[in-house]
This record gives structure tokens, sequence and C-alpha cells, in this order.
């Protein structure tokens, strides 16, 4: 064993320093700091949607994304008690890797000009998305795969995802700002078919250590802390202008309310204990997230987003009670983070909702915020119909790049 542990270590060591040096090369060959003058060079973009503000403006954001893709996501894995500190360091070092991939990945799609990439403080908020997708990939198996293999994850997941990225909102036009396909059900359906491939019959004899331990409690509160006071901005951050910001702020925190709500109403019913756990409110708090990531920036209305938010919060408590044992004894999914009640299924009713709002949107009620949410349509190359079959036809395209992409890294 001890010749065994000195082996994965020098893996991990030289894998570490291969990936770095790769890196290190492409960024000296290709990547370049844009200039101000530069920022009309991205069109339909993800990253791309502070092209008129400045530069003030940016800095928070990219703060408020990079601290709740680092805290908020990092410390999501912390609550298992057999895996807590170690999962913190694991999801750092993904962090640290993703973004630099990420970043070269989305510029040889996005911002590749005369043989350069420009990247701005806008590249970095989009590289924060794509790994916080990464991050949720990574709890669904949590525990049964070594750093070195998270690596080789990230380095697929990240080259995958900004194609299925690229495919949504460049080549269909899709409105997706708050990631509910593009992060939250790409991450966790990619995640579980990796899960899937990766399958021990043996895993599902031996309990998981879930929720054990002061030390697993103090991260969780610490995790949902950070979720609550940074995810409105991590939502909004890459609405298409800033006149759409406050929508997307308030629908944000409109639905979390009625998540956490939600597990209030649940919990108590679905299980014995006593008191709820700080975990089950970190999951309402995912899921409001998940399903407001693509209306946010809509006319969702305050009534709409708290009706959103009390059937996303609805989602993992009964997700984990009926449905996760059914597909670990039916599937043979071993999902250790339960990404798929948490961030799948939100996700997918976020796509629906913001399917629904898309069909109905109209110049009256948004006036000129049309063209900033819904440009083709409010340009005339597209009908409100049309939109909403675009919106509707990226998730199964999601799924379906997700699945493929999920098979092939596992």
């Amino acid at each position: 064993m001890p010749e065994h542990a000195a082996a994965s270590r020098l893996r991990l060591s030289g894998l570490c320093f291969l990936l770095q040096i790769l890196t290190i090369i492409l960024f000296a060959v290709f990547v370049r700091y844009s200039p101000e003058s530069s920022s009309g060079l991205c069109s339909q973009q993800l990253n791309c949607s502070w092209r008129n503000q400045d530069s003030g403006f940016q800095h928070p954001r990219f703060r408020d994304v990079h601290l709740q893709a680092l805290l908020g996501f990092g410390l999501l894995v912390a609550f298992l008690a057999r895996y807590g500190p170690g999962s913190v360091a694991i999801s750092i070092l993904i962090v640290a890797f993703a973004i630099q991939w990420a970043v070269l990945i989305q510029g040889f799609l996005y911002s590749f000009l005369n043989g350069k990439i420009y990247v701005g403080a806008q590249s970095m908020v989009s590289a924060d998305f794509c790994t916080a997708a990464i991050l949720i990939s990574t709890g669904a198996v949590l525990g049964r795969v070594n750093p070195v293999q998270m690596l080789l994850l990230t380095l697929l997941g990240v080259t995958l995802l900004t194609l299925n990225e690229y495919i949504l909102l460049s080549l269909m036009g899709v409105s997706d700002s708050g990631g509910s396909l593009t992060v939250h059900t790409f991450g966790a359906y990619f995640g579980l078919m990796v899960s899937r491939i990766l399958h021990q019959p043996r895993m599902d004899k031996r309990k998981e250590q879930q929720d054990t331990g002061h030390q697993t409690d103090v991260f969780a509160v610490v995790g949902t802390i950070y979720l609550w006071i940074f995810w409105p901005s991590f939502t909004s951050a890459t609405t298409v202008h800033d006149t759409t910001e406050p929508w997307a702020l308030l629908n944000i925190y409109f639905s979390l309310v009625a998540s956490t709500l939600a597990t209030f109403v649940l919990s108590p019913l679905l299980y014995e204990e006593s008191t709820l756990r700080m975990v089950q409110i970190q999951d309402a708090t995912l899921a409001s997230a998940a399903v407001m990531g693509m209306a946010g920036e809509m006319l969702v209305t305050p009534f709409g987003a708290l009706s959103a938010g009390f059937l996303a919060g609805l989602i993992p408590p009964l997700g984990f009670r009926f449905l996760t044992p059914v597909l670990r004894s039916r599937l043979k999914t071993q999902d250790t983070c339960g990404v798929h009640n948490i961030h799948g299924l939100p996700g997918i009713l976020g796509a629906l909702l913001g399917t629904l709002l898309t069909a109905l949107a109209t110049a009256d009620a948004y006036g000129g915020r049309l063209e900033l949410v819904f440009p083709l349509v409010a340009q005339g190359s597209r009908t409100a119909t049309d939109q909403a079959l675009c919106q509707l036809y990226a998730l199964p395209v999601t799924l379906l790049l997700a699945a493929l992409g999920g098979s092939l890294t596992g």
C-alpha cells in the first residue's frame, strides 16, 4: 500500500506539472489582454454580455461570481463527514485548472481574432460559470475517484460543456444567462453519466457517511450563507445588459425564499428528525437558483418567481426520499452529493419555465428590454413561438451532449 500511495502522489504531481506547463505555453502563444476598444469583438456569447459596461462595474461582478464558484460551490461537497476537508482541497484544485482551461477553450470559440485570444474580466466570469458546472459534476462521483481522475474529468468536462454552450447560445440563439441548462443541467447529467460508468457494486453495501460531526455542520452553514449572499449576483452576472439585472436579482431572491419555505414544509413530514439540517436548506437554495437560471432575466413577475421557487424547493426532499433509492437500485447510479435532485431536475424545470415565458413574451410587456433579452424576436427574424421552440430544443441537446460526454469521460 505505501508503494501504491507513492505512485498516486507521483501521478498527481506529474499530471499537474504537465497540465500547467501546457496551459502556460498555450497562453504564451495565443492569449492577450483585450484592449478597451475590443469590447465589440464578441457577439452572441455568454461572457461578452458586459461589452457595454465599464470596467468599474465589471470587477464587483467578477468578485461575486468568483467567490460563489470558489466558496459557495467549493463548500457544497464538504458536508460529507468522510470527505469534508479533502473535498474542499480537491475543489480548489479543480477551480485552479478549470479556469485556465475554460479561458482557452472558450477563447478559441468566441474571441479568437487574428490568431489571438483576447481576454478580460468578462472572460473570467464565463470561466467561473464553466468551473461551477464542473464542480456540480464532481459532486456525483465524489469519494470514488482520485485527484488525477478529477483533473481528467475537468479537462474533458470543460471542453464538452463549452461546446454545449456554444451550440446553445451562439448557434441556436438560446437565452440562458443564469445557466439552467448550460451550468446546472449539463453539469448534473454529465456527472451522473460518469458515475454510472464507474459503478462499483460493493459501494452499494457500504453506508456513506454524509452528515455526521460538528465540522460538517460548520461547512454547511458557511456554504449556505455564501449561497444566500452571492447567488443573486452569480445568476445576474451574465445578463445581457445592466438594465435587465434588477429582474434577475429580484427573481432569484423571491425564488430563494420560497424554496427555503418549501423545505420546511416537506422535511418535517418526510424525515423523523426533530430539527431541520442546514444541508437541506443548502439544497433548497441551489434548487431555487437552478430553476431561475434561464428565466431570471425574463418577466417572471414576483408571483411567478415565488411559485417557481416553491416548486423547486419541493424537489430535493422528495427526490432524496423517493427517487434516489430507485436510481441507485435500478439504474445503478451512485450520486454522492445528490446533484440529480439539487441541480438536474430543478434545471430541467427552469428550462421549461424559460420556454413558457419566452412563448408569452411581447413587446408591450418587455418594452425596450425585449431587444436585450430576445434580440432575434425584437429584430423580427424570429417570432416568440420560434424562440420558445429553440429554448425547448436546447433541453434535449444538452441532455444528449451531457450523456454522451459523461459516458466518454467515464
